[in-house]
């Protein structure tokens, strides 16, 4: 593989996976943003690697998509344990609730189509639930999915940032502004480069052209909370529920901590967390979980995830030759190690994963494929 002058804007999840594998490759790596880790839907992400839980019928190709990137998940994190960082993968699984009659039906139209297609996914009853996992409330059935687990997000982030770091990438602390071709312009310069791969997230579509109607940002709000001493620690499994009609989801973290989410809006780029959606989350988590009422809330955050008209992400190159690795809306944490692995391929000219034809950003408007090599 000859190396390569390669230009990551953004540095959430996707953009940090690709600057550290690209780098660990032997190129040489610039990533483009102000606040690396921290300034995206990355930070605020409940950590779930749930290709199964999400899967809904006619949306085969992301389910194929997020089960290729779950198998490499765990050969992603030996390697970075292997340099010295831990990302916090847990193996445990996740527990589909519902809460009502109707959302049971839900449930069962899910279970139904995962059966039918061949995924684990076992049916239990609300005390079958409650026995695996003590603290839920008057869940009425629910789903048990051993193959979807959950990393803890914050570590993964910085995880990846001290790797890439130490691999040799190097981080400018800007705002890319415009793109063009093989160029990156910030406020400061204008910076060539053998690639450009644009992992920007949300804000991606105001980055391209080609992206400006085809990414839009979804408004996630997301509360981080602790057990108190006398209250039920959490659930062990991410616990994902349909609380009257209000999709909520539970993911624990190391000492008593638990990461409740997400809302979901259409409110353009506002990251301001309302009182109603706090409100709502707390509201739908305690009819699941009920000592949830007593823990601390810790901290109330907001991100913007990357949506796409179709659920899937756009991976591959543009008309001018810039990589778009973006519109993973949900699922960016999960897709992090084959969207970094597709864009090695790019790099080197080879196939890509299996999967990521499915996602080429053309597929909107064209069924011929693009050229992927490097321009």
């Amino acid at each position: 593989m000859s190396r390569v002058d390669l230009a990551v804007v953004g540095a959430g999840v996707i953009g940090l996976a690709v600057a550290w594998k690209a780098a660990a490759a032997g190129h040489r790596v610039t990533v483009f943003d102000p606040e690396p880790a921290r300034g995206g839907a990355s930070w605020v992400a409940g950590g779930m690697l749930a290709p199964v839980a999400e899967a809904w019928p006619g949306e085969e190709a992301a389910l194929a998509l997020g089960e290729e990137s779950l198998r490499r998940w765990p050969r992603f994190a030996r390697e970075l344990r292997a340099a010295g960082f831990d990302c916090g993968l847990s193996e445990q699984g996740t527990i589909i609730a519902a809460f009502d009659h109707a959302d049971a039906e839900q449930l069962d139209i899910l279970r139904q189509y995962l059966d039918g297609i061949g995924r684990q996914a076992t049916f239990v009853t609300g005390r079958g639930l409650r026995k695996t996992e003590p603290g839920l409330g008057a869940v009425r059935s629910g789903l048990l999915v051993p193959s979807d687990v959950f990393v803890d997000n914050r570590k993964l982030l910085e995880a990846l940032l001290s790797a890439a770091r130490s691999r040799g990438a190097q981080f400018v602390l800007e705002t890319a502004v415009r793109l063009t071709g093989d160029s990156v312009a910030t406020a400061s310069r204008t910076r060539r480069f053998d690639a450009v791969v644009l992992a920007a997230g949300a804000h991606s579509g105001r980055l391209h052209p080609e992206l400006a109607t085809a990414v839009r940002p979804l408004k996630g709000e997301v509360l981080r909370l602790r057990c108190r001493r006398g209250t039920l620690p959490p659930p062990r499994h991410t616990v994902r529920a349909v609380s009257e009609g209000r999709p909520v989801y539970l993911v624990p973290r190391e000492n008593g901590g638990l990461v409740l989410g997400a809302t979901q809006y259409e409110a353009g780029f506002d990251t301001a967390v309302t009182a109603r959606g706090v409100r709502e989350l707390i509201e739908a988590a305690e009819r699941i979980f009920p000592g949830v009422a007593e823990y601390e809330l810790l901290e109330t955050a907001a991100g913007l995830r990357a949506g796409s008209a179709d659920n899937m992400p756009y991976l591959g190159p543009l008309r001018d030759g810039v990589y778009a690795a973006t519109g993973h809306h949900r699922n960016g944490l999960l897709l992090a190690p084959v969207t970094a692995d597709a864009v090695l391929a790019w790099l080197s000219n080879t196939r890509p994963p299996d999967g990521t034809e499915r996602a080429r950003p053309d597929r909107i408007t064209s069924e011929e494929h693009v050229d992927a090599s490097v321009r």
